[in-house]
């Protein structure tokens, strides 16, 4: 099933304000009739209880009208006309317009579904919304890629109003299955990023996409064990990302080298001061060395494959390199007042 982006104003909303109206309208009838219950007729002749004051106004507003109470005087006459009859109106308006309310939210779901059928293409699918997936999304977003193309896969309830709450389309079901993936439209997707809470599971996700994609989509998967890595890589991710053994790294240089931590978190963390970014070579870097240029170049992506710095033949950018370098991520308001 998939889940678009929440909307300010639910359906399900609606319908409670109506049957909320709805009722009050019964209790207004209801209270007007037993007030002035001496003015009502019954054919039992044993006058008219609260009961019968509930009875009058559930049958005069749904129009059934059996007959069996009757208004005798005036003044119950008068109300008859004045009010009750008007009731009748707006209830049958508020019954009418409930069932128009769940028919156009079908209409508009179904329609929602299928514009964004034939649109979707070039996608990003994030295959679990857990801390991993969280993350994902909120780096993608900071490098500019829009909500609309970023598609979440979750069988978790929560973290399904998460996603949506978040803007973004979510997909209910398990990414192991290939039904699951195929509504997600991963043939045409641009990569999937599997952040699944255990390597088994990130496995079979693994499988599944290579084999509905032939390997035409890249797939990028989070490994929480090391001894897992191989794994998923034969299984078809084309990166592995060891959660782990990061994690490892990053405690190990907080003892030997604290400050390298800082300039890790600085380059993770968006708005702190430095990012991370990769972009073309412009025609007229061609030739020159990446150590000249005004930016801070620590690599080189040549044919796909990275090529350090310290590496030959990265003595001379070529033409179709990719460039690796340190960005301001500072705020404007900062970089402008500084």
């Amino acid at each position: 099933m998939i889940h678009f982006p929440a909307q300010r104003r639910g359906p399900l909303r609606a319908l409670s304000l109506r049957l909320a109206a709805a009722v009050g309208l019964v209790f207004a009838v209801v209270a007007v009739v037993y007030l002035d219950r001496n003015g009502y007729r019954d054919v039992n002749e044993d006058g008219i209880t609260l009961l019968d004051a509930f009875y009058y106004a559930v049958v005069s507003l749904s129009t059934t009208g059996y007959g069996d109470i009757t208004p005798a005087s005036d003044s119950a006459r008068l109300v008859n006309v004045l009010f009750i009859t008007p009731a009748r109106v707006l209830f049958l308006i508020i019954l009418v317009g409930t069932t128009l309310e769940v028919l156009t939210e079908q209409y508009r779901t179904g329609l929602r579904l299928s514009r964004w059928g034939r649109t979707v293409k070039d996608h990003v699918i994030i295959c679990g919304y857990g801390t991993k997936g969280r993350s994902a999304v909120s780096a993608l977003l900071e490098n500019g890629l829009d909500k609309s193309r970023i598609v979440v896969v979750e069988k978790s309830g929560l973290a399904l109003r998460q996603a949506t709450s978040a803007g973004l389309v979510a997909i209910e079901g398990s990414a192991t299955r290939s039904a699951t993936l195929n509504e997600a439209h991963v043939r045409s997707a641009k990569a999937v990023i599997i952040a699944t809470d255990s390597d088994d599971a990130s496995v079979l996700v693994a499988l599944t996409v290579r084999q509905l994609t032939a390997g035409q989509v890249r797939i990028i998967a989070a490994a929480r064990e090391a001894e897992n890595a191989p794994l998923l890589k034969q299984s078809g991710a084309h990166h592995v990302i060891v959660s782990s053994a990061t994690a490892g790294r990053l405690l190990g240089l907080s003892t030997s080298a604290p400050p390298l931590i800082d300039v890790v978190e600085d380059l993770l963390t968006p708005g702190q001061g430095m990012a991370l970014a990769m972009r073309s070579a412009q025609r007229d870097e061609v030739g020159r060395s990446p150590r000249e240029l005004e930016c801070l170049v620590i690599a080189l992506v040549r044919r796909g494959k990275v090529v350090t710095l310290a590496d030959r033949s990265a003595a001379a950018i070529e033409t179709g390199d990719m460039l690796v370098h340190v960005r301001d991520d500072r705020p404007q308001q900062s970089t402008s007042s500084s």
